[in-house]
């Protein structure tokens, strides 16, 4: 029966509801506010931090630039002062040029200014020029530093999300998925860089200006100013209406993005699959809905975040109409009042001071539009910021243990011993490995055996320790191995897995990723003792031929080969080979376990193996059923026993009825 998939739209509606649930329970008293586990799991997710918790995390993220930024933030201080002084000159033009007026009381009495009308216009234009050049020299000085501190930002935050993100647990890695990875560190990560302009730099430069207006019209006329500062309350009204739903949106389309990022990586990853089904349309039937449901979810935020600019669009035009209105009265009746001698000529409210104020005016509600817009603005940086912090708060693969012993090849043995080991995978009830006992002296090879599903590679993945016991203890020459710094014990492992991954580069770089510094004879020598050689040499670049994403360019057989070759380069201390010549043929296969039984000979091997006839050598065979020990022994031990193993031979080497 095929899959129903629902339309974008039916998604947005569905995310509508969901979005006026969140703002009701957001606006709700403690007493309204509803019990159920999923409404809550929702509201705390997609909300986030609250906004003092974001601003103190990042200041911690770029406390090693906090000396740069101040400077940067002094520069941007000085050049809008100095931008602020140029609009003074409107006044000087007004009541001493365009009138007879005397000159204001703010030009200092030392200061010579020609007295004829048109020498001063030039001195004054002059002036305004001149310290508009300085505030644009003094602010291109700031933003420039501000500018390569962002870039240092987002690659030292990208650093930090990387080298946490690759040490999460492999089920936690798991669940992220590529795709996924990229976009937080592409998209969320590199906003963290921004906010330094749109939560510091601009703001602040537009709180020096709100302050040098404020004085200066303060000084101008207060009681035109007490009318203009009526509009703070609207301005906080709209903060708060607006901002605290606009974050949580910009959290969904960021988790959308990061959605389709990781299906886009997936599709193009298993394209074999895609075509070999003929889904190609319905995959970019499912790529297209997911971005339909997207840019749904973009307009929507983008018609909330219009409300502080259709706000302001309509107040800015009133409050300067009003204040011009006003101020053109003022200036008739105390022109009338100093016609008839009841008002002093320096104590009248001039045409000069009328377009200096409304002039200082727009200075004023200009940075206080850019401090409600930037609220709005950065809140999709913000929210990445939130995701960011939520990536980083995770617990990461082990706790760190100051006490781990370090541990090196030359003091290693190789004796692996396993006590009562049980596990279960995270989120799930029933354990995998069920009270395991086994013990493997050194230079031993084990071989794992049993139907799928039965616990074998767990339980290498547990003695490689990308995960801990839920119960009991792994050793390594009678030390816990939670007691061992785990990058020195990872540097004793060699591992070969059926699902083999090769990275996008050379041949070379694949098999000497196992150590580095290695040299060009050393991945030769480690190509021929895993029968790699032979067809790297007909490649008509050799060691340097690029094997593609996955390695996509070789057959399964010759990765295969190339994972068997960087494992022998390692030169482990212990060697975990997961069907490691499944995809071999037989003759390739027969090569490599005798150049590999050499190369065993001394390590502690783990083996498993569906083949049989691969591990009849093996120093102890151990058969698993249900995460459980059945059967240990060597094949001759297991043969005359006819048990579970004996049925197994006989089911691979009896021929078929």
């Amino acid at each position: 029966m095929p899959v129903l998939r629902r339309s974008s739209r039916r998604r947005f509606e569905d995310y509508r509801q969901v979005v006026r649930e969140r703002n009701r329970l957001r606006n709700a008293t403690t007493d309204e506010k509803p019990d159920d586990l999923a409404l809550a799991e929702t509201r705390s997710t997609q909300r986030g931090r609250p906004f003092p918790v974001l601003f103190r995390s990042f200041l911690t993220l770029i406390r090693p630039h906090w000396g740069v930024i101040a400077l940067c933030l002094a520069t941007v201080t000085v050049s809008t002062l100095l931008a602020l002084v140029p609009i003074t000159g409107t006044k000087i033009v007004f009541d001493c040029v365009l009138s007879d007026g005397p000159l204001p009381g703010f030009i200092p009495s030392a200061l010579s200014l020609p007295k004829n009308p048109k020498a001063l216009l030039f001195v004054v234009a002059a002036a305004m020029m001149g310290f508009a050049a300085a505030s644009l020299a003094v602010g291109m000085i700031g933003r420039w530093h501000m500018t390569r501190t962002t870039k240092h930002v987002q690659a030292e935050v990208r650093r930090v999300v990387f080298d946490h993100a690759v040490r999460l647990p492999l089920h936690r890695g798991d669940q992220l998925r590529s795709g996924g990875v990229a976009n937080i560190l592409r998209e969320d990560a590199g906003g963290v860089g921004e906010l330094l302009f749109a939560m510091l730099y601009n703001p602040w430069r537009a709180v020096v200006q709100l302050i040098g207006s404020l004085v200066i019209l303060t000084w101008t006329d207060w009681r035109l100013l007490i009318g203009s500062l009526a509009l703070l309350p609207i301005v906080w009204f709209t903060h708060k209406t607006w901002i605290g739903r606009i974050r949580p949106m910009y959290r969904d389309i960021r988790a959308s993005r990061q959605h389709i990022s990781a299906h886009t990586t997936e599709v193009f990853a298993g394209m074999r699959v895609v075509r070999g089904f003929n889904r190609q349309r319905t995959e970019a039937a499912r790529f297209t809905g997911n971005n339909h449901f997207m840019s749904r979810q973009e307009l929507l935020a983008w018609w909330w975040a219009r409300g502080v600019d259709i706000a302001w669009s309509i107040l800015i035009p009133v409050a300067t109409a009003a204040v011009l209105a006003y101020g053109s009265i003022r200036v008739i009746d105390d022109a009338q009042a100093v016609r008839i001698g009841t008002l002093a000529r320096d104590a009248a409210f001039t045409p000069g001071d009328l377009v200096m104020f409304l002039t200082f005016l727009g200075w004023l509600l200009e940075p206080i539009a850019t401090l409600a817009a930037s609220a709005t603005q950065f809140q999709s940086s913000l929210a990445g910021l939130d995701r960011v912090l939520d990536l980083l708060a995770e617990p990461l693969e082990f706790p760190a243990n100051p006490n781990a012993r370090p541990i090196t090849t030359e003091q290693a043995r190789g004796q692996v011993n396993l006590r009562g080991v049980r596990f279960t995978y995270p989120g799930r009830n029933e354990p995998v490995i069920r009270g395991i006992d086994l013990d493997v002296p050194p230079g031993q090879t084990i071989a794992l055996v049993g139907p799928s599903g039965s616990g074998k590679t767990t339980l290498c993945n547990l003695i490689a320790r990308f995960f801990d016991p839920t119960d009991g203890h792994i050793e390594l020459d009678g030390t816990d191995l939670r007691e061992l710094q785990i990058s020195g014990y990872r540097s004793l492992l060699g591992i070969v897995e059926q699902d083999v991954f090769l990275f996008d580069g050379t041949i070379a770089a694949n098999i000497g990723y196992a150590k580095r510094g290695a040299d060009r004879d050393q991945i030769i020598r480690a190509a021929e003792l895993a029968n790699a050689h032979s067809f790297i040499a007909r490649l008509d670049r050799g060691y340097d031929t690029l094997v593609g994403e996955r390695g996509v360019k070789l057959s399964g057989g010759e990765r295969q080969r190339l994972a068997i070759a960087r494992a022998i380069l390692a030169d482990p201390k212990l060697l975990i080979l997961d069907e490691a010549t499944s995809n071999l043929d037989t003759e390739s296969e027969r090569l490599i376990q005798s150049s590999l039984a050499a190369f065993m000979d001394g390590r502690t091997c783990f083996v498993i193996a569906h083949r049989l006839s691969t591990i009849q050598h093996a120093d102890m065979i151990v058969v698993l059923v249900n995460g459980q020990i059945i059967e240990r022994g060597k094949h001759s031990e297991l043969m005359q026993r006819s048990g579970r193993y004996r049925r197994m031979v006989d089911l691979q080497t009896q021929p078929m009825e």
